[in-house]
């Protein structure tokens, strides 16, 4: 049964796609390279390991100590192009055709290397070696980008990079000298950034089909939502960064995989004069890039939600959707107000985010249905905080994440991660009079449970305290 805040409006419907293909094209390190006869559940690092391209190593399979990152020509939230390095082991080769990926084999100009991998080498940054691949990828990312100019930048740029040899101190110094090297230079013209001064183009559309499964890339909403009325057992896919890690540890396969990042209606992150709306496909990468600047908040919780790597490729709606109770986004968009703009065959709908979560890893998307975007009102409320309690400060899943916000209204906002089989609003709490009775209300209501990474006891004290911090800042 529809809510009655919902919105409708219908959609058009386009025509059928044609028949799918045995293969595609991917261009690796500049040369085209046909693929063909590879089940679409295959992961890129597999791909390119048993084709040669060894120096992308495997270490974790879960996205997690980057030694397998390559990078992808890739534009930014601006529409320029750019280098963004990603995590192989998570990502699914049909993702890539018609795409052009950067591997560690590709830096070099023969015996010239690239910068990164010179100042590698002379600052002896390469310990056992296993590493050292990701972490000039990475750095490849680095030199590129125009924002990534002082030594807290460069600690998220290689936040998803582990080294086993505790190499870090001349790894560090070789990315300083590097990034020094690329401001003296000033975007001195190389091979890599005339590739970007090329058109990039976008995902175009596929039907591909091998291997026992199939993966659709539709280029318009109509035809998304059309391909989920003739296939509702689809498994969409964004980023791939959770469906990465079912395959790899969970053995998972799936028949039938319908991309979303296509859809330039799903990808967008668009100003308006009432609010913002952040596509459900658009990359957190590309969300911190637009909105960052402007809710230093927003860009708080995306700097420890994961890692660069990851970011790069999963998706807010993609993070939204799959309900997890400890999501870092969902406190944030709670305390925001933010609803969410879902979309069918049979039309749209908006919902509060508030309705969205109906229990642990259940939400109330219905059969057909896509997170079109993500509404946050403007104005934002002037005062609006994140704290992430985690084992680890950065990429690490959160104990108990926490956010308060307060609007012109004088009202507070507060919502939690990880203190209940989903994100909540402490609806009750925020009408406390004080702190005390709000502490009170939240030992009542707050759900926690207890695993490895803290007690219920510990949630609940945290959750409380969290809340105390918030108001002795905002005070102090």
């Amino acid at each position: 049964m529809r809510r009655k805040s919902a919105s409708v409006r219908r959609s058009a419907r386009p025509s059928k796609p044609g028949a799918p293909v045995p293969r595609f094209t991917v261009t690796i390190n500049g040369r085209p390279v046909e693929i063909e006869g590879i089940s679409p559940n295959t992961t890129l690092l597999e791909w390119l390991r048993t084709h040669g391209y060894t120096g992308t190593k495997c270490g974790c399979a879960e996205g997690d100590c980057g030694a397998c990152a390559v990078a992808l020509v890739d534009r930014d939230a601006s529409g320029k192009p750019t280098y963004r390095a990603f995590n192989s082991c998570i990502a699914l080769v049909p993702m890539f055709a018609g795409r052009e990926i950067v591997t560690v084999e590709g830096l070099a100009s023969g015996e010239t290397l690239h910068p990164v991998q010179a100042h590698m080498v002379e600052q002896y940054g390469s310990q056992c070696g296993y590493c050292t691949p990701g972490f000039v990828v990475s750095l490849f990312e680095a030199w590129y980008r125009t924002d990534c100019k002082d030594s807290r930048q460069l600690s998220d740029q290689l936040s998803g990079n582990l080294c086993r040899c505790t190499g870090y101190r001349p790894i560090r110094d070789a990315a300083l000298h590097a990034l020094a090297q690329r401001d003296r230079e000033n975007g001195k013209p190389d091979a890599f950034r005339s590739r970007l001064g090329s058109a990039v183009r976008a995902p175009a559309a596929l039907d591909y089909s091998a291997g026992g499964g199939r993966f659709l890339r539709p280029t318009s909403l109509p035809e998304l939502l059309e391909l989920l009325v003739q296939s509702p057992e689809a498994r969409l896919v964004a980023g791939a960064t959770e469906i990465g890690v079912d395959i790899n540890k969970k053995f998972l396969s799936y028949p039938l995989l319908i991309s979303t990042e296509g859809v330039a209606e799903l990808t967008r992150i668009e100003g308006r004069a009432r609010e913002w709306r952040i596509g459900g496909a658009a990359t957190l990468t590309s969300i911190e890039e637009k909105l960052g600047p402007e809710y230093p908040s927003l860009a708080k919780m995306l700097r420890v939600f994961a890692s660069r790597g990851i970011r790069n490729r999963a998706t807010m709606g993609g993070n939204l959707a799959t309900a997890s109770p400890i999501g870092d986004s969902a406190p944030l968009l709670l305390a925001m107000d933010a609803r969410l703009r879902l979309a069918s065959a049979r039309g749209e709908r908006t919902l509060p985010l508030s309705e969205f979560f109906l229990g642990y890893r259940q939400t109330a998307i219905e059969p057909g249905e896509v997170i079109v975007s993500v509404i946050l009102p403007k104005p934002l409320p002037a005062v609006v905080r994140f704290y992430k309690a985690a084992k680890r400060r950065m990429d690490d899943i959160s104990t108990v994440a926490a956010a308060f916000a307060i609007g012109a209204d004088r009202r507070l906002r507060i919502a939690y991660g990880g203190v209940a089989p989903v994100p909540l609003r402490a609806w009750e709490a925020e009408a406390a009079a004080d702190s005390g009775r709000a502490r009170e209300i939240l030992a009542r209501t707050l759900r926690p449970i207890s695993d490895h990474r803290g007690s219920a006891a510990y949630r609940l004290a945290l959750a409380q305290n969290l809340l105390d911090k918030f108001r002795w800042e905002e005070a102090a």
